[in-house]
Formats: C-alpha cells, sequence, structure tokens
C-alpha cells in the first residue's frame, strides 16, 4: 500500500502559503493513490530537538523509519532570513545518519527510494534578474544537505507570497498570483492518475 509523509514547517499557520502547497500536494497524492496512507509531521508545532548525545540516536533512527515507509515524502519549506527555518535543519541533521541512512562502508544513500516533493514558498522575489538573485540559500542548501542520503528534492515554489499582506509590495499582487498558479498547475502534473488506475 503506497503511503505518504507529509511534513509542515511554517509558523504561520493558516495563513501559509507553503502549507497551502503541501496540503494541496497531500490531496493530489490522496486522489491518486486510492487506499493510500499518510503520516503527518509539523515541526512548527513539535519541533525536532537539536542534536545532542542524548537524543540523537532514538530521534534519528525514527525519522529515518518515517522516510524509509514512505513512498512519496512532501516538505512544506518557507524562506526566512533567506534560509530554511532551523527546524528544518534540524530535521535534516537527524536524518543524515552513517548507518540509517548512509551506508558506511560505501557511502550509498539508503534513502534514495522514496520521491522528495519540495513545497517552497518565498515572501519576495528571488528569480533571474531580479535585485535578489541567489538570496534563497535554502533552495541551494536542502538538495545538498540530502545528498548522503540518497534523496533528491524537486522544488515546486511560489514567489512574492507576502504582496497580498505587506502595502510596500502591493505593486506585485499580480505576480504573486501568477506564480501561485504555476506552483498549483505543478502539483496538479504531479502522479498522473493513470499511474495508479487498477
Amino acid at each position: 500500500m503506497a503511503h505518504l509523509l507529509h511534513i509542515d514547517s511554517s509558523v504561520r499557520g493558516n495563513d501559509s502559503v507553503s502549507r497551502r502547497l503541501t496540503a494541496l500536494a497531500a490531496e493530489r497524492w490522496r486522489a491518486t493513490h486510492p487506499g493510500g496512507t499518510v503520516t503527518y509531521r509539523d515541526l512548527a508545532v513539535d519541533p525536532i530537538p537539536h542534536l545532542n548525545p542524548a537524543v540523537a540516536a532514538p530521534i534519528s533512527a525514527e525519522l529515518i523509519d518515517e522516510i524509509k515507509n514512505a513512498d512519496t515524502l512532501l516538505l512544506g519549506l518557507p524562506l526566512y532570513n533567506f534560509g530554511a527555518p532551523s527546524t528544518v535543519h534540524a530535521w535534516v541533521d537527524h536524518i543524515v545518519a552513517p548507518g540509517l541512512s548512509v551506508e558506511p562502508e560505501t557511502g550509498k544513500g539508503l534513502l534514495a527510494d522514496t520521491e522528495f516533493i519540495v513545497l517552497a514558498s518565498r515572501g519576495g522575489g528571488y528569480g533571474p534578474g531580479t535585485p535578489r538573485e541567489g538570496w534563497d540559500h535554502a533552495e541551494a542548501w536542502l538538495p545538498h544537505a540530502v545528498s548522503m542520503t540518497g534523496l533528491q528534492p524537486r522544488f515546486i515554489t511560489a514567489e512574492l507570497t507576502m504582496a497580498d499582506v505587506n502595502p510596500a509590495m502591493a505593486e506585485f499582487k499580480a505576480l504573486a498570483a501568477e506564480s501561485f498558479g504555476r506552483a498549483q498547475a505543478a502539483i496538479e502534473k504531479l502522479w498522473p492518475a493513470s499511474e495508479n488506475a487498477a
């Protein structure tokens, strides 16, 4: 039976765009995987402790087992201060573990069988040609951070998400809507129904 691991990390609750995106993706996954099961983890509500000798081994084992048991992993990744939330950093630190997610002798990643979809949101614009091009360090960091495990993230991103709430960004509302629409369209192309038809 197909299994989904759905992880959110935004602290903005119902106002979070990354949570809206992961919800849409989870809905799409359920529609194309009848009978599939879901594990949900909210890093904002129940944050992972930072690495320390007292808790590292059991927590790493638990988090890695969640990934190994999943066919697909969805991660909501908002951009905070040009990087990933610290809760996501802590999660990554725990899932990169020799003997659990990395074969110690060969260096082979043991999580490569899990599809990894990242639903990212950026309050501003960081695309090519913008003043802050290259300032999104979360998207640049994550593929390298998890590379030893065999996970290969695929990003679907919505930009300018603060345009609706920040008066100084009002002129970008239309562009924000276009960006969210592109992200939504990309989600709707995930997991074609025909692939899972009986």
